[in-house]
């Protein structure tokens, strides 16, 4: 569980109030990383670690099955994949393909570790 930090005196939004902002920018279909981006950009809130919770853990006790940081960069690699059949001498892309194919190994390992990702799971490169 995150570590609940201290209500910053500036912020003027409660608990329940930021915990209503992520359920309704989590229904308009944001990933997590894409919420925090809205929350820290345009409502002036730093982090959701305020309430003590993670964003997912906000959106699991609500019931909403929130789209996994790992799910996020395997739908980033495809799109950039189907870029790269009608483009073949974008080079820029790629070396972002590369770079997304290396975060989705380092993460998988990671929830490998942590018990998240079944150990046979792998990610089929091509």
């Amino acid at each position: 569980m995150a570590k609940k930090k201290e209500m910053p005196i500036w912020l003027k939004r409660s608990e329940k109030e930021i915990g209503e902002i992520v359920l309704k920018l989590a229904k308009e279909g944001m990933s997590n990383a894409k919420i925090g981006l809205v929350l820290r950009d345009s409502y002036g809130i730093p982090t959701t670690k305020v309430v003590g919770k993670k964003i997912s853990k906000i959106l699991s006790e609500q019931g909403i099955k929130a789209e996994s940081d790992l799910d996020a960069l395997m739908k980033k690699a495809f799109t950039l994949k189907k870029h790269m059949e009608k483009n073949k001498q974008d080079k820029t892309a790629k070396k972002g393909l590369i770079t997304i194919e290396s975060r989705i190994m380092r993460l998988s390992r990671y929830m490998k570790k942590k018990g998240m990702l079944a150990n046979t799971w792998k990610y089929k490169e091509q």
